[in-house]
């Protein structure tokens, strides 16, 4: 009988022959490690970071949320230390004193924590006075009364300009209310008494004197030291404008503070 005769069972019915078993081969392991691509792990201890990498080349980066807590903090504080450096200068937590006294302005002390503003304000007049005739020691014999003068006038006309710049919303500060006060009470009381006394009449003797023969060949400093008054003026204006070198110096000081 054949194997179709073999199909037929009792009353006829057909039976489907049994399924084949399929029996799996075995893979070596390096095929089977290219089948399946393993991961390259990071050396154990590192809790915090670390970097895997798989056989395709992907690079899987994992942070500990500790760690993670810990950079936004770091970059927080950064941003933070940038924005009060900008604003309020690497050293507004420190403290600067003004003796008003040494400008003969009063005999309060002033103390202030300076930030940029403050800064600015102090480095526009320590150069002004610096650069100019007001902010250097007078030489009796060879200074001309009237240039310096001149240069006082300058000096005034400055300070004012650089006042007025300052906007009304830094003004507010108080610390920079402080700088611009002095630098006012410089002007109306250090330096306003000596012109308001002597500039006028030492000017109008010097005007008169030019015109005169008895001069003709004589130089500014001999003019100038036949002023009836020459010492006490001359006394007057090197004490003004000690005080004003001192004035320069603090503000110096106020600039280069860190």
């Amino acid at each position: 009988m054949t194997e179709k005769a073999d199909a037929v069972v009792g009353n006829g019915a057909i039976q489907a022959p049994p399924t084949p078993k399929v029996v799996p081969i075995p893979l070596s392991k390096k095929a089977e490690a290219a089948s399946h691509p393993a991961e390259i792990s990071p050396t154990p201890g590192n809790e915090y970071l670390t970097f895997t990498l798989k056989r395709d080349f992907d690079i899987v980066v994992s942070i500990d949320a500790v760690a993670y807590s810990g950079v936004i903090g770091v970059i927080a504080v950064l941003v933070l230390w940038r924005f009060f450096a900008t604003k309020y200068g690497l050293g507004a937590w420190r403290t600067f004193e003004i003796d008003t006294a040494e400008f003969g302005i009063g005999n309060q002390k002033i103390t202030l924590r300076p930030n940029e503003t403050d800064r600015q304000v102090a480095y526009q007049i320590w150069v002004e006075l610096s650069t100019r005739k007001i902010g250097l020691a007078i030489d009796v014999e060879n200074d001309v009364i009237d240039q310096v003068y001149n240069s006082w006038y300058n000096f005034f006309s400055v300070t004012r300009e650089l006042i007025k710049d300052v906007p009304v919303s830094k003004f507010r500060r108080k610390d920079t209310e402080k700088i611009i006060t002095l630098s006012i009470d410089v002007l109306n009381t250090g330096i306003r008494p000596h012109l308001t006394k002597w500039q006028a009449r030492y000017r109008r003797w010097h005007e008169n004197a030019l015109e005169k023969e008895d001069y003709a060949d004589s130089s500014p400093q001999e003019i100038q030291r036949a002023y009836p008054e020459f010492e006490a003026l001359m006394n007057d204006l090197i004490e003004v404008n000690h005080k004003l070198m001192q004035y320069r110096n603090k503000m110096y000081q106020l600039v280069t503070q860190e």
